[in-house]
């Protein structure tokens, strides 16, 4: 009869290079951060920008490619870009380049070795927040004025 009370303790088991044995840890998963804890929540959501980002590279491809295939499949590609439909995508595109933008300059700081106390990460955070919302709105109050 076995002593283990998970069966994922099987994999926490390893031996070390003279061969005694060590328990290794278990990584933390989802379920065990807060998702309403700013670190978080930035930490994830800087994820997620990225990752709408390569979305928004497939569609500027799309665009460049229609542009150079002819005048019909640039007019369906604009036609898209131009809907309501594609004016949201193109806003929420904006907003998720200013977070993930703002985020890696905050994740630089990091790296530099700024900003870990709990605090400043807080503040920081926030900043990413107000900073996302302001230069999105800027950069549609002058693409607006410019149209």
């Amino acid at each position: 009869m076995s002593v283990m009370k998970d069966s994922r303790e099987a994999t926490m088991i390893g031996r070390r290079s003279d061969g005694t044995t060590i328990r290794r840890p278990l990584s933390p998963h989802l379920q065990v951060y807060d998702m309403l804890q700013m670190t978080s929540a930035i930490s994830i959501s800087h994820r997620v920008t990225g990752m709408i980002w390569t979305v928004g590279v497939v569609v500027m491809s799309w665009w460049l490619i229609a542009a150079a295939s002819g005048a019909s499949a640039f007019a369906t590609a604009q036609w898209f870009l131009g809907s309501f439909l594609g004016v949201l995508f193109l806003m929420g595109l904006t907003a998720a380049a200013w977070f993930h933008t703002l985020a890696g300059i905050r994740h630089l700081a990091w790296d530099a070795g700024w900003g870990y106390d709990i605090p400043t990460t807080y503040r920081t955070g926030r900043a990413v927040l107000v900073g996302t919302a302001v230069l999105t709105a800027l950069t549609w109050l002058m693409l607006l004025i410019s149209w």
